[in-house]
């Protein structure tokens, strides 16, 4: 038997179990009724043929003959059916003529027995003496067509009922999907970064109001420890910045004053070091601060395809001073809407991730383009590119690989921020990151909403 994991088929087989439910209750009381009004009819139809013959008595056929003529004239059973035949089955007396020989004892009589004025009913047949058979016959239907009546009865309360439970079951759909999509809205407005947002409470005080405060003190709960780490992050990198900015200004000092060259190229190296820590904390400040979804609020309409082509031309000669080659695309209309700095730092965080990992003679290309619904912002090289193994831990905030994808000459290993910052970027605007290979090299994808991102309740 298939599971009911959904609610949809669990409201199914809820008005499945309803309809049967009715309809094995309306078939029990019409056979209990039935067997209600047959048991009274015997009993009626049993009387009758004992007023007419005692049992164990033989009379005359005259006296049977008159005794069913004054209970034929009588008001109160004139409706009875009585019959007095031989032992061949000849009519002796009475008021009906069944078309066929009726069994001893109780039975059951229909339209086509083709006794006028019946359509149904039941019958009583037993011996009264030489041969002689009384059948005693009364209607069990009140009225013509009583059964063809009782099924449009039934017809009629089966549609009530079900046209109720339908409709209470819609209503009853209707509100557990108003209920579930607004836990659902709220849960895409915390992933897209808006940590504020709340399950609406009613204050009906029932079960929905109890699970959506239960689910909002839990989202409280997580906000508050997610904050607590992202003050600590950024504590953190605003004190060190201090002292790292002024150790840079010291070894600096010491660079210009050195006149041993093994000491400037020392000292020179723990400069190099001073800079890649400012920038892994600079990078650290800057995602905290995408993360907090506070940008959202300064998004407006911009073309996406020229944003491209511009950086692309920006940074052109950067990528060739490198000894790499740049394809600038043509620019092309792909509307979104977005933060421009913010999409300008991530079309540059990727091509100088691809200048960092990808030896030199590689050839960078930059293309945006737009399908039904979403954007594409594409960074593709030739380089050696990144194991499909490899790729989620690529996208993880400190998540090095080797000091180059695959050997790059000039060693650049990164703090393992770049990618990172590319995504919370991305899932700012609601969208995502992808990495594919690219045959050879690696193609990064960023995919946006062409529409525009969903805002926050503030």
């Amino acid at each position: 038997m298939p599971r009911l994991r959904s609610l949809r088929m669990l409201t199914l087989a809820f008005c499945a179990a309803i309809m049967a439910a009715t309809v094995g209750t309306g078939l029990l009381t019409q056979a209990a009724t039935d067997r209600t009004v047959a048991r009274l009819v015997d009993a009626r139809i049993a009387a009758a043929a004992d007023a007419v013959a005692a049992r164990g008595s033989a009379l005359p056929t005259a006296t049977l003959a008159q005794r069913i003529g004054v209970l034929d004239a009588d008001r109160d059973t004139g409706d009875l059916g009585v019959l007095l035949s031989d032992r061949d089955g000849r009519r002796l007396a009475g008021n009906v003529a069944p078309r066929r020989a009726l069994p001893p004892g109780f039975s059951s009589v229909e339209l086509g027995d083709r006794i006028a004025g019946l359509t149904a009913g039941r019958a009583y047949v037993r011996d009264v003496g030489d041969g002689r058979r009384l059948t005693v016959i009364a209607e069990t239907d009140p009225f013509d067509d009583d059964a063809g009546a009782r099924r449009r009865i039934a017809l009629a309360g089966f549609a009530t009922i079900l046209f109720v439970t339908f409709a209470g079951m819609l209503l009853f759909a209707r509100l557990i999907a108003a209920r579930i999509a607004a836990t659902r809205g709220t849960a895409r407005a915390i992933i897209a970064g808006d940590l504020r947002r709340r399950v609406p409470v009613r204050g009906d005080g029932g079960i929905f109001d109890a699970q959506a405060e239960t689910f909002n003190l839990m989202l409280d709960r997580i906000a508050g420890l997610m904050q607590t780490m992202a003050n600590v992050s950024g504590d953190i990198a605003h004190d060190l910045r201090t002292p790292l900015a002024r150790l840079r200004s010291q070894l600096e000092a010491l660079v210009r004053r050195a006149d041993d060259p093994a000491l400037r190229t020392g000292i020179e190296a723990a400069l190099a070091q001073s800079d890649a820590l400012l920038a892994m904390f600079a990078a650290i400040l800057r995602i905290a601060e995408v993360e907090g979804g506070a940008r959202r609020a300064g998004f407006a309409p911009l073309d996406l395809g020229e944003l491209a082509h511009e950086v692309a031309e920006m940074m052109a000669p950067v990528v060739a001073e490198s000894g790499r080659r740049l394809t600038v695309p043509a620019p092309r209309a792909v509307p979104v809407r977005g933060d421009r700095q913010l999409l300008t730092q991530l079309l540059v965080n990727l091509i100088e991730n691809a200048i960092r990992h990808t030896p030199p003679g590689t050839a960078i290309a930059v293309d945006a383009g737009g399908e039904t619904g979403r954007a594409t912002l594409t960074v593709r090289d030739d380089g050696p590119g990144i194991a499909p193994a490899q790729r989620v831990r690529a996208l993880r905030r400190f998540g090095r690989l080797d000091p180059s994808r695959a050997g790059a000459p000039d060693g650049a290993a990164g703090h393992g921020l770049g990618l990172a910052l590319v995504e919370a970027i991305a899932r700012l605007h609601d969208g995502g990151v992808r990495l594919e290979d690219a045959a050879p090299g690696l193609r990064v994808a960023v995919d946006l909403p062409v529409r525009p991102p969903r805002q926050s309740s503030r």
